[in-house]
């Protein structure tokens, strides 16, 4: 199988640890659904990364999706079986992803010319961003993993958005403000999934 994603995407970075952790093998195919010659809608209508394309051809998007698609794929599990835990992770998983679309959304605003900006929103997508990042930290509380006793997806999808606003927004500092979510980044940050996956420019 083949998975179109670009480097510094915080979803495509969730299923490349995915398919790393669970062993799956996969061809990686950089494409960048911003620049002219991109051919991502070929694969995905909506010309979003990433795209799992599947040995029959057939194409499997967005990173949610082709999270539970792995699932159901041989190899370790990181949802949840049982329906409280389940619901608990793929909840943890939408406020990571919730977190990575705001702060795309600013990176996008602030590449306009300066005079169409609109501080305004971004004003508003910090805030979410802000208000996700708190929301993570109250789940995590003292806890090592968000749900049970090992990594789920949902440490997966929040190692990925803190990744990313670590690669775009340094200035944030979010791990002086959520010591928790530092830590449990550091821990995540020793698996090789994780470090063979840092987005880059």
């Amino acid at each position: 199988m083949k998975l179109v994603a670009s480097l510094t995407s915080p979803f495509a970075r969730k299923v490349r640890i995915l398919l790393l952790e669970k062993q799956i093998p996969f061809e990686l195919v950089v494409d960048i659904p911003w620049n002219s010659d991109t051919q991502v809608p070929l694969h995905n209508p909506l010309g979003k990364v990433p795209v799992l394309v599947l040995e029959s051809g057939e194409t499997v998007y967005d990173s949610r999706v082709i999270a539970a698609y792995l699932e159901t794929l041989p190899g370790r599990k990181f949802i949840p079986q049982y329906d409280v835990a389940r619901i608990a992770v793929l909840r943890l998983e939408a406020l990571a992803d919730g977190i990575a679309d705001a702060a795309a959304a600013v990176f996008i605003e602030r590449k306009r010319p300066p005079v169409q900006v609109s501080d305004d929103w971004i004003d508003r997508q910090m805030l979410k961003i802000q208000r996700g990042l708190a929301g993570l930290s109250v789940w995590l509380g003292s806890r090592m993993y968000f749900v049970g006793d090992d990594v789920t997806l949902a440490e997966i999808a929040a190692v990925s958005t803190l990744g990313y606003l670590d690669f775009r927004f340094p200035e944030l500092d979010w791990r002086q403000s959520h010591p928790a979510l530092a830590n449990m980044a550091l821990r995540m940050e020793l698996r090789v999934s994780v470090q063979q996956t840092q987005p880059v420019a």
